[in-house]
């Protein structure tokens, strides 16, 4: 299993497209699959920009468990998702 993880994570980076990445998400990915993608990087998101944890409980209906969790990712001082925010949010 690690092995296939290590492929798909090599395949991802030599996609060289938008489009290319949207058909393999719509591909391999059900509907609730790409929800879930979606919703935690929103809750890492607004984890980032200081939004209270039971606040984003409430809006996005997910436990303060799963909130820590990206909370406490957020908080290494080597978090590549912090960093991937900041370069989203400045463009």
């Amino acid at each position: 299993m690690e092995q296939d993880l290590h492929e798909l994570v090599e395949i991802f980076t030599e996609v060289d497209s938008y489009e290319k990445m949207q058909r393999i998400f719509d591909d391999m990915f059900t509907e609730k699959e790409k929800h879930d993608f979606a919703l935690r990087w929103r809750l890492m998101k607004e984890i980032h920009h200081g939004k209270p944890q039971r606040e984003i409980a409430a809006d996005l209906g997910i436990s303060l468990c799963k909130i820590t969790r990206g909370s406490k990712i957020l908080k290494e001082e080597d978090s590549l998702i912090k960093q991937l925010i900041e370069e989203h949010t400045n463009g």
